[in-house]
């Protein structure tokens, strides 16, 4: 569905991907893991059109997406829901929702959709009129993961979304990643709770330093390399000076 070939990017003068290639099969749950500024959230950033990359070739279903524009990329099926969640405070609940429905033009649809997204986030119910910045971290994430849904993206993508929750909330994360992965949805996740992480992915990529250091099944990585200390860096994942995106 997926697939990256040999991507460069650039932030300014520095370079931060360094031919990365990866696939993202239909169903799968593939994962990015690897250090701060490893590369991974500049790579799905890449993937979302909101960093033009500077060399190499991103498929989606076997159709070039280089160089288009985000709302062009969420036309043809992808969302990200990502790192800071990026929801509207001063709107509700409600109008976050529409937001996220903004290219669709079938109002039954939506309205059953929005019920859908009620049903599976309960607490959206309960909140639908007030406004979103009043809401808790967890219940925001929430909000940003329906959003995303009400696209009806085919390829859903995930940047650190347990990033500042609680214990308690991570875990009710990772159960609706995993849920949304058991209903046949295609994810692309990036997650720094590698345990986690790999205890749900069907594979994942090790990037380091801009650039694919391994891939496989879980079970494939853990075999081959250190994952937890290849992840922690030991001093290789460290940014240049100046700082490179994550």
């Amino acid at each position: 569905m997926l697939e990256l070939r040999e991507v460069h990017a650039r932030y300014g003068g520095v370079r931060v991907l360094h031919g990365v290639s990866l696939e993202v099969r239909p169903g799968e749950l593939v994962a990015l893991i690897g250090a701060n500024g490893a590369g991974k959230t500049t790579t799905l950033s890449t993937v979302a059109g909101v960093v033009r990359p500077s060399g190499g070739e991103i498929l989606f279903k076997g159709r070039p997406i280089n160089g288009l524009p985000p709302e062009a990329i969420v036309r043809l099926g992808i969302a990200m829901v990502p790192e800071n969640r990026d929801i509207f405070a001063g709107l509700t609940v409600e109008q976050n929702l529409r937001l996220g429905a903004y290219i669709r033009r079938d109002r039954a649809g939506y309205r059953r959709d929005l019920d859908e997204m009620i049903a599976l986030f309960p607490v959206l119910g309960e909140r639908i009129g007030q406004a979103a910045g009043t809401m808790s971290g967890g219940e925001q994430q929430q909000l940003a993961i329906a959003r995303a849904l009400m696209s009806h993206p085919e390829l859903l993508i995930f940047d650190e979304p347990s990033l500042g929750l609680s214990p308690k909330l991570v875990d009710q994360v990772f159960a609706l990643i995993r849920r949304l992965h058991d209903e046949g949805r295609t994810i692309l996740l990036v997650e720094q709770n590698v345990a986690q992480t790999l205890r749900i992915a069907d594979r994942a990529y090790l990037l380091r330093m801009g650039r694919v250091e391994a891939s496989g099944t879980p079970e494939e990585l853990r075999r081959e390399i250190d994952v937890e200390g290849a992840y922690l860096g030991g001093g290789a994942a460290a940014a240049p000076a100046g700082g490179m995106p994550a």
